[in-house]
């Protein structure tokens, strides 16, 4: 390799000055063997020419308005710097090297930015721009975490509004998921080439945009649909704010600082819970536009779940890119600005704004990605769109590759399996929670039933409720049924003569080997699939009710949501305990810890008999895992180069949905069967997740590569 190639003219006090030697090293946070002119940031307190170099704008110039020498008159770029090489060495140096030789040399210049880009962020300090970017990305973690809550809340009445069958509501619960998983990928991968904060603005606009319209269509396929694509959207934010997050922040602040970002998750759910329980019972709040559109308080509630996303992408559009970014990109001059405008504002905020940024030039990678850009004549639209479309997800496809090659290949493999394994416990019990604790109180419900034996009624007007009764053998002659409901009530070998039904509703009814002889049903929902094995003689069925034709289970809303939101509170306590450690005990540590702690909260399981046991048991169990899923996003950010950060965070991302798609399968599954299995399948899955997480390699004391 040609030593004058890599050598460069760097800025210094508005002189050209040339670089002494290529022999230095890296020790404890300085360079050593650079002579002061060299041109990087160096810490230390003593005085250096960038200092003279970082004048006011007005500084050096006379009445006239004439530059003299020593005025700074812009930021040198690298390119500049080795377009003026380049002039002096052979002519078409790099077609005799090969690819592996420029990669060679574009890793060894980003294990140098790294160091520098660490020192640098120290210099800027941690104040009021951490906090705002902190707070607007917050906002973007507690949509998803709403987004996760949104479909649940809804089904008890969303499933009355659309007829929704057991099968539809089931696939309605996993639909988000799989947006989620494919959004993850996609957009994450995008977000390493096209940036943090404009993948990021994509994503949260998709899902507003599908949250907005799914609060207003009436149909189950075009809602499903609309969720899905929801789904997709915030799916992809999710591996992009901690990507960019982190970007911003020191080795020292980082694993405390995206732990307290993970609390915006936890307000999410509870800000969902909340809205929920004050919205979504008042099923007057709303509209009809005559009989065929209707707009619940539930598609109000859906609206107002949208707000957080709205919120962080209004906020996003005056956050700036991420620096790390721009000058993996080979974006010098933007990457400085910014990084100015951070050390300004912190300094600003300090109290101090006389201090003075003082890097003049950052190191930046060699460029070797080859990104084909098509003329404006070359061509039609769409052809010159279709190349870009096709390079850019080439590229990313390179990126998903690239994690597992040698370097990656062990690291993925041990974090894919970690964080598949956390889903499939962690989802799987979420959904069996709630499903468990609704079986209990149908069991209580079952038990207090009434049962009538060879009961006689006659010339008698039944105008009140009838609930959670079994008829026998009964005889009823002449009787009527007027404005009154049937809820869980059967009829079993009985006789109906002349009786009469009007405007009766009924849940969970049945007539079983019945007689009815010259009866009328007037404005009832007593179907035809509600009468099995029945002899329906001289009898009429007039102005059936319109709607639904099915029966849906009465839920209890406010259990739901209170159970919802205990749960999403309990982890607060994990959540400050794993931010106040993680930088003090490390990732791993935290990662196999909680893992194995949750593991034995699941045994507890076994002595969850009752509604109060089940919801304290949830309680610990979302608490105690808490602090594994914050460690699991610190390790993975630090885990991977910038230019692959946020590409493997979506495929870790995207394979934890799909555990959470398998997980809420397989437990819903074996409710009212047994909670063995689903108990000895996610302590199995916590321990063998956190025993295999101590093969991990530590990261907190490495820079951000």
């Amino acid at each position: 390799m040609d030593d004058g190639y890599r050598n460069t003219n760097l800025y210094q006090g508005g002189r050209d000055t040339n670089q002494v030697s290529d022999d230095y090293r890296y020790q404890d946070g300085n360079y050593e063997g650079y002579t002061p002119n060299d041109g990087y940031y160096r810490g230390g307190d003593e005085p250096t020419h960038e200092e003279d170099a970082q004048s006011d704008v007005t500084e050096g110039h006379d009445e006239d308005d004439e530059v003299y020498e020593g005025e700074y008159q812009g930021i040198p770029h690298p390119d500049d710097i080795k377009a003026k090489q380049k002039q002096r060495a052979p002519a078409g140096d790099d077609d005799y090297r090969d690819r592996a030789d420029l990669m060679a040399e574009r890793m060894e210049d980003e294990e140098q930015l790294a160091h520098q880009y660490e020192n640098i962020i120290e210099e800027c300090g941690h104040g009021r721009f951490q906090w705002t970017l902190f707070f607007v990305l917050g906002l973007a973690l507690m949509a998803d975490g709403v987004e996760l809550f949104v479909v649940g809340f809804v089904l008890p009445s969303a499933e009355k509004d659309m007829c929704l069958s057991s099968s539809n509501k089931g696939m309605l619960g996993l639909i988000v998921y799989l947006g989620m998983m494919v959004g993850a990928v996609m957009l994450g991968g995008l977000a390493d080439k096209l940036g943090r904060k404009k993948c990021l603005i994509i994503s949260l606009s998709i899902n507003a945009a599908f949250a907005f319209l799914s609060s207003f269509v009436q149909g189950y396929g075009f809602f499903l649909f609309c969720r899905l694509i929801s789904g997709l959207g915030i799916g992809g934010s999710l591996p992009i704010v901690f990507a960019y997050f982190s970007e911003f922040l020191s080795r020292e602040k980082r694993g405390e600082h995206l732990s307290w970002l993970c609390m915006f998750w936890m307000i999410g759910g509870i800000f969902a819970s909340a809205m929920a329980w004050s919205i979504i019972p008042h099923y007057g709040w709303g509209f009809s536009m005559g009989t065929k559109y209707h707009f619940h308080s539930w598609r109000v509630f859906v609206l107002v779940c949208s707000l957080p996303c709205i919120a962080s992408l209004v906020a996003l559009k005056f956050m700036p890119e991420s620096p790390r970014f721009l000058l993996e990109m080979g974006k010098h001059d933007e990457a400085w600005m910014i990084l100015k405008h951070v050390h300004d504002t912190n300094m600003r905020a300090k109290g101090e704004p006389e201090r003075v940024f003082t890097v003049s030039y950052i190191k930046t990678p060699k460029q070797v990605d080859e990104f084909i850009e098509i003329q404006s004549s070359t061509g039609t639209w769409y052809q010159r769109w279709l190349v870009r479309i096709t390079t850019t997800f080439k590229q990313v496809w390179d990126n998903v590759l690239y994690c597992l090659t040698a370097q990656y290949r062990m690291n993925t493999l041990i974090l894919a399996v970690v964080w598949f394994t956390m889903a499939l416990s962690y989802y799987g019990l979420i959904v069996w929670f709630p499903d468990m604790i609704r079986y209990l109180q149908e069991e209580a419900y079952e038990s207090r039933v009434k049962i009538f034996d060879e009961e006689e009624v006659s010339h008698f007007t039944f105008n009140f409720t009838l609930e959670n009764q079994i008829h026998r053998n009964g005889e009823y002659r002449n009787d009527k049924f007027i404005g009154m409901k049937f809820k869980e009530v059967r009829f079993e070998d009985s006789l109906f003569e002349e009786c009469y039904f009007e405007d009766v509703t009924s849940s969970e009814t049945f007539f079983e080997n019945c007689t009815i002889i010259s009866t009328v049903f007037y404005n009832t929902d007593l179907y035809e699939h509600k009468f099995i094995n029945c002899r329906l003689i001289n009898s009429t069925f007039l102005k059936e009710k319109e709607g639904c034709h099915m029966d849906f289970e009465e839920d209890n809303d406010f259990l739901i949501y209170l159970v919802s939101f205990l749960g999403s509170l309990s982890v607060l306590p994990g959540n400050i305990i794993s931010a106040l450690l993680m930088d003090k005990i490390g990732r791993i540590k935290m990662i196999g810890g909680s893992m194995l702690i949750s593991a034995v909260c699941c045994f507890f399981l076994f002595f969850g008999n009752s509604e109060s046991a089940m919801i304290g048991w949830q309680c610990l169990f979302c608490g105690a895992s808490i602090a594994a899923w914050n460690a699991l996003d610190v390790i993975t950010v630090e885990l991977y180069p910038t230019d692959k950060r946020a590409t493997a965070f979506g495929i870790l991302n995207g394979l934890c949905k799909f555990g959470a798609i398998l997980g809420n399968s397989i437990f819903a599954s074996f409710v009212g069967i047994t909670k063995v299995v689903p108990i000895l399948l996610a302590s199995s899955a916590l321990v063998g997740g956190g025993l295999l997480a101590l093969r991990l390699p530590e990261t907190r004391d490495q820079v951000l590569m």
